[in-house]
């Protein structure tokens, strides 16, 4: 009989789930102590090299800290059990440290509620696609493209039902062999798990059927592009009341939600660097495709960065109101990207911005004077654009450790250096192995 493994998981500055393994037999003890990390991890790149002028080099050390209420386990995944914890990543004297997204997120919704009495609550909409399958083709969102992966599916949901992770929906999109994947609201921090945790068991799934799912922004240059969209909205911390919709104010984006959403649009471009942050995610990141490539505030409109979104039919809009914010890909860490948001959200509250107006139509079709009228910015057209954007919005480095800031330039070059020379058609064929 073998020894069954428990993993310790954190998420990391590119969104790649990496961690340290246990015997369960000593689950007691991991619990208790964590095990250790290294400050350098944060460096590394999709590809698993490290920037020589990191800031970190050999030195220091850290522990993966395990939070119990994170436990997961689903016994349907082959032989080996899918069980373990996500971690806060902490000093040796167990305090946060500066680069564990998991703690930046943890206190800006902290600060969320403490200064306006706001509760996030939040919802990942991903999207992946099938590698490896011998499925045939299938009509775009058809009963055909469900049926022939009923198995799959199947398999999926109840893993992910093992894990307090069932989806609300699961369906076939547009793209060859693409699905979507959406998981209720839940508060943000637990919204951010879940995320994590639903991307590896997607992958796992996959695996034992034989074939790969990658969440890459892009698979081909002009394919289909896959997002992960950050669906949120917002409750009184006193009494629970949603307090994103208000039937008095224009479209019904209530005052401290308006205010929210123009300190997202303010400071988009610089969230780019952890919200799309890989050399791949600017292959998505264009005009026309419904990827979001301006810093813009819709409704019902894809083209818009961020989108008020239906409400079905007879249900409560007070409940059912939200917001979703389309231009995230699956290379981003959950922790991090919704962190930001929360961030560039507080600015605009505290600041107390009016709502942005809302875009009607493709931002593209503008001329650039209707969009500089309307607030309407062009995002980052490249990884380095977007790094640029970074390091000179003030406001946004005030968020991050002098040192993590360092970090993040430096893992971004070599990254950039790395696929200088390489075509589309390669970028998105490393990338897709990868995620």
């Amino acid at each position: 009989m073998t020894t069954a493994l428990g993993a310790l998981l954190t998420n990391d500055l590119v969104g790649i789930t990496r961690g340290r393994f246990f015997p369960l037999p000593a689950r007691s003890a991991a619990m208790e102590k964590g095990c250790g990390w290294v400050p350098a991890n944060l460096g590394l790149t999709p590809f698993d090299e490290i920037a020589a002028d990191n800031p970190w080099g050999c030195t220091g050390d850290l522990r993966l800290l395990p939070d119990p209420q994170t436990r997961f386990l689903s016994r349907r995944l082959g032989d080996g059990a899918l069980d373990g914890m996500l971690c806060d990543i902490t000093t040796l004297e167990g305090t946060p440290w500066y680069g564990c997204g998991r703690s930046f997120l943890k206190a800006a919704l902290s600060d969320l509620e403490n200064e306006f009495g706001l509760v996030l609550q939040g919802a990942f909409e991903m999207e992946f696609q099938i590698q490896g399958a011998s499925w045939g083709t299938a009509p775009a969102f058809s009963l055909q493209a469900m049926r022939r992966a009923d198995t799959m599916c199947r398999d999926l949901v109840d893993a992910l039902t093992d894990i307090g992770a069932a989806p609300e929906i699961i369906l076939p999109e547009y793209g060859q062999d693409q699905f979507e994947l959406a998981c209720a609201p839940r508060p943000g921090l637990q919204a951010a798990d879940k995320a994590v945790l639903v991307r590896e068991v997607v992958r796992e799934v996959a695996r034992l059927h034989g074939h790969r799912a990658t969440f890459t922004p892009k698979l081909q240059p002009d394919g289909v592009g896959n997002g992960l969209h950050i669906h949120f909205s917002f409750l009184d911390a006193t009494d629970g009341t949603p307090v994103t919709y208000d039937p008095a104010h224009p479209h019904g984006v209530s005052a401290q939600c308006g205010q929210f959403v123009a300190g997202i649009v303010r400071h988009m471009p610089a969230l780019m660097v952890m919200c799309a942050p890989t050399v791949v995610s600017y292959l998505r990141l264009v005009p026309h495709h419904w990827s979001a490539a301006y810093s813009s505030f819709g409704a019902l409109n894809r083209e818009a960065a961020l989108r008020i979104c239906p409400i079905a039919p007879h249900a409560d809009p007070a409940r059912a109101f939200n917001i979703e914010f389309r231009p995230t890909d699956g290379t981003a860490s959950p922790y991090w990207a919704l962190g930001c948001l929360v961030r560039a959200g507080l600015e605009g509250l505290r600041q107390r911005l009016p709502t942005p107006p809302l875009l009607s139509g493709d931002p593209d079709a503008l001329s650039e004077a209707e969009r500089a009228q309307s607030g309407i910015t062009r995002l980052p057209a490249t990884l380095g654009a977007a790094l640029d954007c970074f390091l000179s919005d003030h406001v946004v480095r005030q968020w991050f450790d002098p040192v993590l800031i360092e970090g993040i330039r430096t893992a971004k070059k070599c990254e950039m250096d790395k696929t200088r020379d390489w075509s589309p058609e390669n970028i998105c064929e490393q990338y897709a192995r990868i995620y």
